[in-house]
């Protein structure tokens, strides 16, 4: 691939990080993350319209984020980082949805593909089968 600079990520393999660095941080112990030496940017005012947390969703929150500046902090612009705090407080109510859901360990998969409308069937035509072709008769 055409680099024009090979100290650059591409934007897949930033994506790719940025999940791994979410997934690690919401599996991650609290107390680990709570270390002195991780940089944290000074704290910003929520919006009005964010949505409200629970204690734990906005701690999960400030851990996802904190990895995330800790990682790639110095890439981004304050308006940047302000953009990836409101998305991962966006991204938090839903996720609280998803993990509220009950499952258990019989339950079968949530994705499968149900039609809204049943239809008739149409009868498939018979195949005819050809006649065997018959000796000609010797009169």
């Amino acid at each position: 691939m055409g680099n024009k600079n090979d100290s650059a990520i591409s934007r897949r393999e930033f994506a790719r990080r940025a999940a791994f660095a979410s997934a690690g941080a919401s599996l991650a112990p609290a107390s680990l993350l709570n270390t002195e030496s991780l940089i944290t940017p000074p704290p910003t005012q929520q919006p009005s319209n964010a949505p409200k947390l629970s204690p734990e969703s906005q701690a999960e929150v400030e851990a996802r984020i904190q990895s995330v500046f800790a990682l790639y902090g110095s890439r981004f612009s304050d308006a940047q980082k302000g953009d990836i705090r409101r998305l991962a407080t966006e991204a938090q109510r839903s996720l609280d949805r998803l993990r509220a859901f009950a499952t258990d360990n019989g339950d079968g998969p949530g994705l499968y593909l149900k039609p809204l409308m049943e239809r008739e069937r149409k009868a498939s035509p018979i195949l005819a089968v050809p006649k065997p072709a018959t000796a000609p008769k010797n009169s």
